[in-house]
Formats: C-alpha cells, sequence, structure tokens
C-alpha cells in the first residue's frame, strides 16, 4: 500500500474498528431509535461541555447546519479568507442558506484580527445585511490558534452580540497541541464541529455540538440537506471507536510533522513554512519547475504527495515515522540526482 501523504482523511479503518461497526446495535436515526448513533450524541455534547449533539454525514454538512441554525436569509457570516466555511465547501451558505460572507484575511497564526472583524461589522441600517455570527477554524492550515485568542474573541462576540461557530473539523489536534481537555476549547462557542474521518481514522461522518435549541434547528436542516441517516450506527460505532482510542495519539503525527519540517529544512532547493502552532501539516516550497517532476519521483516510489505551490504534507495514523523517513529520503534523492545530473551537464 502506498505511502499517502495528500491529507489525513486517507486514513483507513483498523480491524478494530471495522469489528466495533460489524457489532454496532442500529436502529432508525430518524426515529431517534438509533442506539449507537443516540450514545454518539450524547457522549460528544458531554465531551464538549455542550446541551446536545447532532450526527452528519460530513464536516461540510456539520458547517452548513451550523451556519443556517445561527443566520436567516440576508444575514452575514465574518470568515477567514481561506477557511473551509467560506472556501472549500461549495458556497453552501451562500447558495442554499442565502447567508453572505464577509471574508477577512487570516493572520499569519491563522486567527482574524478581532479589530478587522469589528469593523466588518455592519450598522443596523437596511442597506446592510446583518452580521450575526463570527466562524473560526482550529486547526488552521494545521496551526492551533492560541487559547488565549480564543477566550478574546469570545468576550469579542458576546461585546458585539455576535454569535460564536467553530469549525472544529481538526480541534482535537489543537487540543493534544496545547493539553487541554477539548472542551476547553469548544465551551468557549456557541456551537463546534469536530470531523471523525481524519486524524481520528474513522471512515465517514463529523458532529455538531451546540444548545438544545440550536440543534433543534440543525436537525431540521439536516434534513432539508438530505443527511437524515437511518441505520447509521454502524458509522457511528466507528466514530466512538475513533474518540475513545485515536485521540491521545494525535501528538505521534505532530512529532512526525515536526520531524520531517526539520530534516526537509536541511535542502538548500526548499523552503519550509513550518509555524510554531503547527500540528500535523508542513508546508514545503518546491521550486515551480520541479513540483510535477517530484510528485511523479514519489510516486514512482509509492510515496503520494499533491502537486501544489507550496506541496502539503500532511501526517496521520497510516504513515508512522517509518513512513516519514521515506518521504524524506525520496525527497531528498531527487534533489541529490538533480544536482548530479547538473553537474554531469557542465
Amino acid at each position: 500500500m502506498s505511502l499517502d501523504f495528500r491529507s489525513d482523511t486517507t486514513t483507513r479503518p483498523s480491524d478494530a474498528m471495522r469489528k466495533a461497526m460489524y457489532h454496532a446495535e442500529v436502529g432508525d436515526d430518524v426515529y431517534g431509535d438509533d442506539t449507537t448513533v443516540n450514545r454518539l450524541e450524547a457522549m460528544m455534547a458531554e465531551r464538549f461541555g455542550m446541551e446536545a449533539a447532532v450526527f452528519a454525514a460530513s464536516g461540510t454538512q456539520a458547517n452548513l447546519m451550523a451556519l443556517m441554525a445561527h443566520c436567516a436569509r440576508g444575514d452575514e457570516y465574518i470568515v477567514g479568507q481561506q477557511a473551509h466555511t467560506y472556501k472549500y465547501e461549495g458556497g453552501g451558505a451562500a447558495v442554499l442558506g442565502s447567508i453572505q460572507p464577509q471574508p477577512l484575511e487570516f493572520c499569519e497564526d491563522g486567527t482574524i484580527d478581532l479589530n478587522m472583524a469589528k469593523s466588518a461589522i455592519k450598522p443596523d441600517n437596511e442597506h446592510f445585511a446583518n452580521t450575526r455570527l463570527l466562524c473560526l477554524e482550529n486547526t488552521q492550515a494545521g496551526k492551533a490558534l492560541p487559547m488565549t485568542y480564543l477566550e478574546e474573541a469570545g468576550r469579542f462576540t458576546r461585546l458585539e452580540h455576535l454569535n460564536f461557530h467553530l469549525d472544529g473539523a481538526r480541534v482535537y489536534n489543537a487540543a493534544v497541541f496545547h493539553d487541554v481537555d477539548v472542551a476547553d476549547i469548544t465551551g468557549l462557542f456557541d456551537t463546534s464541529t469536530c470531523c471523525f474521518s481524519k486524524g481520528l481514522g474513522a471512515p465517514v461522518g463529523s458532529v455538531l455540538c451546540g444548545s438544545h435549541e440550536m440543534m433543534r434547528k440543525a436537525r431540521r436542516w439536516r434534513k432539508l440537506l438530505g443527511g437524515s441517516m437511518r441505520q447509521s450506527g454502524v458509522i457511528a460505532a466507528a466514530a466512538i471507536y475513533s474518540i475513545q482510542n485515536n485521540v491521545e495519539r494525535l501528538a505521534d503525527d505532530h512529532e512526525n510533522a515536526h520531524w520531517i519540517a526539520e530534516q526537509l529544512s536541511e535542502l538548500d532547493e526548499l523552503e519550509v513554512n513550518y509555524h510554531a502552532h503547527q500540528t500535523n501539516m508542513v508546508f514545503v516550497d518546491v521550486p515551480a519547475t520541479h513540483v510535477a517532476d517530484l510528485v511523479v519521483y514519489l510516486k514512482e516510489r509509492d510515496i503520494i504527495v499533491t502537486a501544489g505551490s507550496p506541496i502539503r504534507i500532511v501526517t496521520h495514523l497510516d504513515v508512522d515515522r517509518k513512513a516519514a523517513a521515506a518521504l524524506v529520503d525520496g525527497i531528498k534523492q531527487y534533489f541529490v540526482s538533480l544536482r548530479s545530473g547538473l553537474a554531469l551537464a557542465n
């Protein structure tokens, strides 16, 4: 099997996870009869320090449920220019919710400058959309947002009478990085998502957590979005297993990413972008003339990365330190062979 560093979404369920899925008790979730889904939702609400939760098919769906529960038609949400809820989720809030995004550039550490956010809030005037919500993403491009910033942002939203949503696709990476309970992060928000199919290793599924009233709204939007599922305990069991078994080990992914960054920094041809709060992602600037050839060179050695500028390298439970070493060696060998070829040509 190839070593796949494209994303932590490429993880495959372990034998133990598959066994948990096989033995899952199921019912009809639309009727509220699936005991495994009910167990997952109750567990995640408690762990996130919230009242209730709704299981969703994907992070995209869970985020859209949240946006539509928070905002009415003609409302607006403040969001990062590179945030998933704005850029990478098909424009769902605008297309399906008639909700206007107000994108702002992220700061280097993945935060949104709160002074900029304040200036973006629209006056209470018929000429403007109603600014209702601030959305953050944690982690953002692999960076765990500072805890002090999250607390400050929470105070800001209360002062400005805004709702507060977290795209917490990788929130457990942030919690492990900061060595805090996940509720120390999610409890600062009105709603938060969590994705089980990334570093946690489940094959599918996300959850949205919040108050009973917000989850009542979200569940109705889930139905409209085609996301009501039936015997979904089969996949909920994988999510439960991932939370019970794969959280602490995220630290291994962070360590492997840090090691890769250190090793690749030794190459003069590369510029490694690795922030102090980076978790399981490494961004590497490769000379444009070599990106495609490097990707092919690695693929011939059963190592998969995504061509881009920069190249994003993501560590996860299916790529251990040995796999990380194979990646680093492959990249180094490519540039060694390149130098040799240039030397011979001269």
